[in-house]
């Protein structure tokens, strides 16, 4: 069938596989390369190729210690299954990215971050062990001090260590299920700079940046910061069920939008709402959790906004001796060529955890573009911009990065590919992503 990641870009043919159980998941290996694939949310081409094997039958909860918030599940389970089933107990994710519709394999593989990174790091730090099945069929436990190597390049190593098909995860302790949000308008990128640095001990944070805007404008913001709010914050009807939020009425998107309605002008209009309306928005307000961290996820298929063609995410993170200089560069050659990106978000990272995680300590910028003409040409002059200010991209978001700019730009990936050539997995755990950058 033809496969594709969330963006719609690329698209290849090859064979799904949907094991049900470990020993079809052998049985399946042993037949030659493979990759393991979650609920397909990586963007680009990580989790497609020749052979995609689906984790979603190993889908199980195994156990959990309420005195830890440690919670065993297997690969296929999914961060909103995991919060349906453990928030009404008190507990939260530790880390967790902008969609809830990820697997916990994928997020393991991705060494996700979210949106309290400069305080907390990854996904990885909260995870304390990992099983990954080989491509003779054996399972090896893993973690910081059993089989460290394959733990620590199986964390950010985008499935092409093995199959991952359980783990343990560390979840948090909360009150509630509210966010104690605050809104900080930002005239540009210099205010919106300001803003962060004055909510570092904010737990949550980040910015939806107007991509568009240029001159005394340029990088114009609206900055959230958030909160776990306690019981004792919310109102007196909402104390006695502090983790009942609004449900939020889903829609879906029917059909593949035409290729010109995301255009320099529809997004120009877009964006001039949305910061109308930040301005408009309460300082401090109680939200839900849901909308705080999954906006999105309330407009089902909303990928095919982007028409058929589909879109690229571009992210980088730029460190901080450079961040000013790098974003406004970005930022400047994105409003030059009128590019239109929908989505633009902008987060604080703090210091790089994982060997193979993506964030190091700067800001990271994720902007989202229309596979058109316009969109691929911009895209090397960003990946130049990126590496002209030390700065590195994200691998579950790329989808056409070349090998020599990976290489350029992240040198660990050549330790990790000699590791992989090493211990016999280069030519057995393979995507089409692996493959573009001879990973």
């Amino acid at each position: 069938m033809q496969l594709s990641g969330w963006g719609r870009y690329p698209r290849a043919e090859g064979r799904l596989s949907a094991p049900r159980d470990t020993a079809a998941l052998a049985a399946l290996l042993a037949e030659g390369p493979a990759i393991a694939r979650g609920m397909g949310r990586a963007y680009g081409d990580s989790a497609i190729g020749r052979h995609a094997i689906s984790t979603r039958h190993l889908n199980r909860m195994i156990a959990f210690d309420a005195t830890t918030g440690q919670l065993v599940a297997e690969a296929g389970v999914t961060l909103g299954e995991i919060i349906d089933a453990f928030l009404p107990r008190g507990w939260f994710l530790s880390v967790t990215p902008g969609t809830k519709f990820v697997s916990l394999g994928g997020a393991i593989a991705a060494d996700v971050h979210g949106k309290n990174h400069h305080v907390d790091g990854s996904f990885g730090g909260f995870v304390d062990w990992i099983e990954v099945m080989g491509p003779d069929g054996a399972v090896n436990r893993c973690s910081a001090t059993q089989n460290p190597d394959l733990f620590h390049w199986t964390l950010g190593g985008m499935g092409l260590t093995g199959v991952i098909l359980r783990a343990a995860i560390r979840l948090r302790p909360v009150e509630s299920g509210w966010i104690r949000q605050t809104t900080i308008p930002a005239r540009n990128l210099d205010e919106a700079l300001d803003a962060f640095a004055q909510t570092m001990d904010a737990t949550y944070s980040m910015a939806w940046i107007d991509c568009i805007a240029s001159g005394d404008r340029l990088g114009r913001s609206i900055v959230m910061e958030g909160e776990h709010a306690g019981r004792g914050e919310l109102p007196a009807d909402r104390r006695a069920r502090p983790f009942d939020t609004p449900d939020r009425r889903a829609a879906r998107v029917p059909f593949d939008f035409p290729g010109l309605t995301l255009n320099p002008l529809s997004v120009r209009l877009f964006n001039e709402a949305y910061w109308q309306k930040g301005l408009r928005q309460p300082t401090t307000t109680l939200t839900g959790w849901d909308p705080f961290f999954y906006p999105l996820d309330t407009v089902h298929e909303w990928n095919r906004i982007y028409g058929r063609r589909g879109f690229m995410q571009f992210q980088c993170v730029v460190p901080l001796e450079s961040h000013g200089e790098g974003l406004r560069a970005i930022l400047g050659a994105i409003a030059r060529t009128g590019a239109a990106s929908f989505l633009a978000v902008l987060k604080r990272f703090g210091p790089q955890q994982g060997r193979l995680s993506f964030p190091m300590e700067g800001y990271t910028l994720a902007l989202d573009f229309p596979v058109n003409r316009r969109s691929l040409s911009l895209m090397p002059e960003l990946d130049r911009i990126t590496a002209d200010h030390g700065g590195r991209f994200y691998l579950a978001k790329d989808s056409r990065l070349s090998a020599q700019t990976l290489r350029q730009t992240d040198p660990r990936w050549d330790a990790f590919a000699q590791w992989r050539e090493d211990n016999g997995l280069a030519g057995q755990f393979v995507s089409a992503q692996s493959e573009r950058l001879a990973l």
